[in-house]
């Protein structure tokens, strides 16, 4: 990725962290909303407007190039082995999951049933694992990507799926902060593909969203897990009726 693109990346990114949009930069560059989407997608602007946007968001230019350099630095996954010795130790499980979601040290004290030197062991392994950086004072600084993920098919994934899979789809579905939806019909291999880039287009707003909020005091949020899947499938009790010979 050029660094032009890495700019703009994190500059759309810093809008959202601020609850910004198009509309928003459209009224400070007085240009139309179309405008700016274009200047977005063409990634053309010119260092005035640049600084503009940046003085609307209260950040200086060096640190929004200073806040991109740091995105390029972060982690967007972790090796095959980082997640295995993760996915092998409970406690370090629920100390990285806390880690990558935002919560403080002593969030993570106060919440779960971990002595302060438990967490701090944990912590120094995170660190070890360059997930975090530990500085004075338990302070924690993250070092995962926005989009951070899991690998696919990796320990952390498999570790869902053997325990914790069954566990999640055991409700109702029908509470305020729930929703199952169950989608089935026919898609020919471009369509299951187009269907697969929604999805992907799904996680980025989820993770944008995340952000957003990421400044919101810890006792106004909640732990929200969404499952995107799609599969070529068949359920076992239509497959007992199907004609062998088709």
């Amino acid at each position: 990725m050029s660094q032009a693109s890495s700019l703009i990346k994190t500059l759309k990114r810093q809008l959202r962290a601020q609850g910004k949009t198009y509309a928003d930069v459209a009224q400070w560059l007085a240009l139309s909303e179309a405008s700016v989407k274009r200047l977005f997608a063409e990634q053309h602007f010119t260092l005035a407007r640049l600084e503009c946007i940046c003085d609307q968001l209260n950040i200086e230019f060096v640190e929004l190039v200073q806040a991109m350099q740091n995105d390029e630095q972060r982690l967007q996954q972790l090796t095959q082995a980082q997640e295995q010795s993760i996915a092998d130790d409970r406690e370090l499980f629920l100390v990285a999951v806390c880690v990558i979601n935002g919560y403080s040290f002593n969030e993570i004290h106060h919440q779960y049933q971990l002595s302060e030197a438990e967490c701090t062991q944990q912590l120094v392994k995170l660190e070890r694992l360059k997930l975090i950086d530990l500085l004075p004072g338990n302070r924690i600084r993250r070092r995962v990507a926005a989009n951070f993920r899991w690998r696919p098919g990796g320990p952390i994934q498999c570790f869902f799926q053997q325990y914790l899979a069954s566990e999640f789809f055991r409700s109702r579905f029908d509470s305020d902060s729930e929703k199952l939806m169950v989608l089935n019909g026919l898609l020919s291999p471009a369509g299951n593909e187009e269907w697969q880039q929604t999805m992907q287009r799904l996680a980025k707003e989820f993770h944008a969203l995340c952000e957003r909020e990421s400044s919101l005091p810890i006792h106004k949020r909640f732990g929200t897990t969404s499952v995107l899947a799609v599969r070529q499938w068949q359920s076992v009790l239509f497959k007992e009726y199907a004609r062998v010979d088709r």
